[in-house]
């Protein structure tokens, strides 16, 4: 089957007025968590003046597509200079270990005179949804496979046991063509805690697709793995959402073509879509994306239908 995302339109995007200064704009990497019924506490990446972002959240009634509650202060702030989370948080996923629900994220750092880097980090959500620092060390930071820097994981339960996790990781910050490559690599645990990692997942093409972000993976109905992310390649244009899938969830076949989403002709994401969240909620399955300024302009919400 085809896959077809028919978009519900612009979510939510943050008022300025009256918000803390932590969230003075933007709404990147939408994660969403149950609150009861058809509501999602939605949190997300917003940013300050000096563009580090923080934790924010609105409640939304996803059927409805209303707003039942915007939070004007920050859940989780970024840390101070020196820590690995000093310049920003990006939410990667939230999963369960033993009943504990977690949320992953990169942690940014911007060292003056040094290119940026990211490694991965963890938070807790408590049963008020509300969310604390489990380490203040990273989770992931860069070695041998992934030399120079991570970015945002997706955690899952496996079917084989134990939890897979996708993430990306720099490679090379110059490809040849004036675009890094972040490829999108693989790492299993047993206990959620303690991680091995596998390297590469899913293939990259220099000038195709070799900049990869914010995967997220749908087991389908038909036992195939599906996996939504960020792709550039390297030609001067912005974000795109890709596809891959895969039968055995370890060896993945890159599908472009079959993401089933694109720019719009005109208004908040004609320029760039990015940062997907495929979720699935009353047997129907959903993806919250941003669009324009890496999420200046919001979030919206798409509808998934199989053609």
């Amino acid at each position: 089957m085809k896959n077809h995302w028919r978009k519900l339109g612009l979510l939510y995007t943050p008022q300025a007025t009256g918000r803390h200064q932590k969230l003075a704009s933007h709404a990147a990497n939408p994660l969403p968590v149950q609150v009861a019924g058809d509501i999602y506490r939605i949190f997300y990446s917003g940013r300050d003046e000096q563009n580090r972002s923080s934790v924010g959240a609105v409640d939304i009634d996803i059927k409805e597509r209303t707003i039942v509650q915007d939070y004007y202060e920050p859940f989780f702030e970024h840390g101070q200079a020196g820590c690995y989370y000093s310049d920003g948080i990006s939410i990667g996923s939230l999963y369960h270990v033993n009943g504990v629900r977690y949320i992953l994220f990169m942690g940014w750092q911007n060292p003056p005179d040094q290119h940026w880097r990211g490694d991965i980090g963890r938070l807790l959500l408590t049963n008020d949804l509300m969310l604390k620092l489990v380490d203040d060390i990273p989770l992931m930071s860069s070695d041998l496979v992934d030399p120079l820097s991570l970015s945002y994981p997706w955690v899952q339960a496996s079917s084989a046991g134990g939890f897979d996790m996708w993430y990306g990781s720099t490679l090379a910050w110059d490809a040849g063509n004036g675009e890094m490559l972040h490829a999108i690599h693989h790492a299993t645990s047993k206990d959620g805690e303690f991680w091995i990692k596998n390297g590469l997942a899913i293939p990259y093409e220099i000038g195709r697709a070799q900049a990869f972000s914010k995967p997220t993976v749908l087991h389908g109905e038909s036992n195939e793995y599906e996996m939504w992310f960020s792709y550039r390649c390297g030609s001067g244009k912005k974000y795109r959402i890709g596809y891959a899938r895969s039968v055995d969830r370890l060896n993945w076949i890159l599908d472009l073509p079959s993401s089933g989403i694109d720019v719009s002709p005109s208004g908040w994401d004609s320029e760039m879509i990015e940062y997907p969240y495929v979720f699935r909620h009353r047997d129907q399955v959903y993806m919250l994306y941003n669009g324009n300024g890496y999420g200046l302009s919001g979030f919206g919400l798409a509808l998934l239908e199989r053609e």
